[in-house]
């Protein structure tokens, strides 16, 4: 039997049939010990083979894995030598972000981009909480929509207080698989709340103490929308490591930058110190923007003493 798997525990997993049954799934001890290398074998969005389990007519284990298409991971936060699958078979992510309670920082959202460029996911920034920006955060906010529009990305801007970009939000979703991220106490489980009632997810305050969001979401979950089309609802994420990725790689999923490495004296430019970039010529010039570069030499650090 053919399905998708909607929700991941670790060792159950809730699998959705071809023709609609819901099941509980435990993965065959042999294939996860001999095909998966990942922390965790099986991702939400997986297309899998469901079969009973010869002992016992209503259990089901997860005897195949299709192919993915895509999907979106990082750097195990148990294991940094170990990668971790956020989620699979992904038609777009919406990556929540705020200015204010909590600060989301752009190095956080750069990486988060570098992923999703990494395994050819479109990618939608959603800046919300919108109602709480005063003056320096909505210049702060123009400056960054900017910096990210001119580079292709779709960016907006939402309030649930107001309602303030919420239709436009909730209509990107529509016959879309979509991966929705971001730290916790952004405001994703709220928007699911407020737009789509049906789905009732568990909202905590922002942690006043420390400015950063409590945990609400324990596992990746898949939901229906009634309208037509999925969403991922992820656990917030404090840090986004990347895994499996080569420095000469990493400016090719800087947009702005990809566009410009034919143009570096040297094939094997890292834009760094090397003679003829292209890519440093167009930081000094503003056709770069400088935060995207910084965030370029954050990520290549912290790549350098990654041994995969």
């Amino acid at each position: 039997m053919k399905g998708k798997v909607y929700k991941s525990t670790g060792s159950w997993y809730t699998v959705k049939s071809e023709e609609g049954g819901w099941y509980q799934a435990r993965i065959k001890g042999k294939f996860k010990i001999d095909q998966i290398t990942s922390t965790n074998p099986i991702a939400v969005g997986d297309q899998v083979t469901l079969e009973t389990e010869e002992d016992a007519a209503h259990s089901w284990v997860i005897t195949q894995i299709e192919p993915r298409r895509n999907y979106v991971t990082r750097q195990s936060p148990h294991n940094k030598f170990q990668h971790h699958i956020i989620a699979s078979n992904i038609d777009q992510s919406l990556l929540f972000a705020t200015l204010k309670d909590p600060r989301t920082s752009q190095g956080f959202i750069d990486r988060f981009l570098v992923a999703c460029e990494a395994y050819h996911i479109p990618a939608v920034i959603v800046f919300n909480k919108a109602d709480l920006y005063r003056k320096k955060e909505m210049e702060k906010l123009e400056e960054i929509r900017a910096i990210y529009q001119d580079i292709g990305y779709r960016v907006l801007v939402m309030s649930l207080q107001t309602q303030q970009g919420v239709e436009e939000v909730g209509a990107c979703l529509k016959d879309k698989i979509t991966l929705l991220s971001g730290h916790s106490g952004v405001g994703k489980s709220t928007f699911i709340n407020t737009v789509f009632p049906e789905i009732l997810l568990k909202t905590r305050e922002v942690s006043d103490w420390s400015g950063k969001g409590m945990h609400t979401t324990t596992f990746a979950e898949m939901f229906d929308l009634p309208g037509g089309g999925s969403i991922i609802d992820t656990p917030g994420l404090r840090e986004f490591a990347l895994v499996d990725m080569e420095r000469t790689e990493l400016s090719h999923y800087f947009p702005e930058m990809r566009e410009l490495i034919s143009k570096c004296r040297f094939n094997n430019c890292l834009h760094v110190e090397e003679p003829g970039c292209a890519v440093k010529e167009a930081v000094e010039l503003g056709k770069v923007a400088a935060d995207r570069y910084v965030s370029y030499l954050n990520i290549l650090g912290s790549l350098d003493t990654r041994k995969w």
